[in-house]
């Protein structure tokens, strides 16, 4: 029986590249059964790009404009909601998908059902003899980058498991969405947007999932501001960017894991905490959300370690 897949899309101002995005979604060769746009309160013509090609989709295009903007996490939950395929692309609207793309990341997620997540090829689509993404790779100091970017693409032909992958072209398991959701989220909603990507993966991996790499599925991404300098971005995003990692680490580490890595740890976030300190102190204001998200990040740690422990006994029974 063919599993059911649907693309997810959360827009936000995203006139110049959604078109070009759904007509790549729309020459699948996998059949898909849905296609699911939130759009996050535009002002520009995202909308009206969107009606001019939704002809491609007939019934299966569902637009849902919300009356503010919610954020990537929050958006791609509330698709996620709209329906119960067997498979999820989170997608990005900077980003065009070969024709197999999809076709080829079910396969390998058929073929392993421990594989809960999986991403092509990811090039830039400025140089598209140059890597995006071919997953995220987490070092010891927490620090969460993407894998290849920036280099030649014939240097990651290779296919193979990672950490986990980027939101900008994912395809997730129900099976692993159902799993892996605390208080009903599959995606953070406190994160708003920046790193929930990395947050799935970990806690992903802490329950025993795994995250696959496809080099033959090829995708294309804009990518926008990561571009730029860092001081061209808002004060906003680089707040989002700062304090969104420590609330993954405060739900998803644990004390053993920060002994180990201690001496890398502590010489990343006294660098960087004095660098913002002196250069960017506003940053640090970022502090107050985390606070005030204190009650709640304890809560999904909680329902996290819960988890775990579950899966742990689950595991060690089968093995008797």
């Amino acid at each position: 029986m063919i599993k059911s897949v649907s693309v997810h899309i959360v827009t936000y101002n995203s006139e110049e590249d959604i078109k070009e995005c759904l007509k790549a979604v729309s020459k699948q060769s996998y059949p898909l059964q849905a296609v699911v746009i939130i759009d996050n309160q535009s002002k520009d013509q995202t909308e009206e790009q969107v009606k001019e090609i939704a002809h491609l989709f007939g019934s299966k295009l569902k637009f849902v404009s919300n009356i503010q903007n919610v954020g990537f996490a929050p958006g791609h939950n509330q698709a996620i909601a709209l329906n119960d395929t067997d498979y999820v692309l989170v997608l990005n609207p900077d980003v065009t998908i070969e024709p197999d793309y999809i076709e080829r990341l079910v396969a390998v997620m058929e073929h392993d059902q421990h594989i809960g997540s999986a991403t092509g090829q990811l090039l830039r689509k400025a140089n598209r003899e140059m890597i995006d993404s071919t997953g995220i790779v987490m070092n010891s100091a927490r620090r969460a980058f993407d894998r290849g970017a920036g280099e030649p693409s014939v240097q990651w032909s290779e296919s193979g498991k990672v950490f986990g992958v980027s939101g900008a072209a994912a395809l997730y398991s129900r099976r692993m969405i159902n799993d892996i959701d605390l208080n009903g989220e599959f995606f953070d909603g406190s994160f708003f947007a920046y790193k929930e990507d990395v947050d799935v993966a970990w806690r992903a991996a802490l329950l025993g999932w795994e995250a696959y790499y496809d080099a033959r599925a090829i995708a294309y991404h804009e990518r926008g501001w990561k571009e730029t300098s860092r001081t061209s971005q808002s004060l906003f995003v680089r707040r989002l960017s700062y304090i969104n990692r420590y609330k993954m680490m405060y739900k998803n580490d644990t004390f053993s894991e920060w002994m180990k890595n201690i001496i890398s740890l502590l010489s990343y976030e006294i660098a960087s905490n004095l660098y913002f300190l002196f250069r960017e102190p506003k940053i640090l204001v970022a502090w107050k959300t985390f606070f005030k998200e204190l009650p709640e990040l304890r809560e999904k740690r909680r329902q996290l370690r819960k988890k775990i422990t579950l899966r742990h006994h689950q595991n060690k029974s089968k093995a008797q």
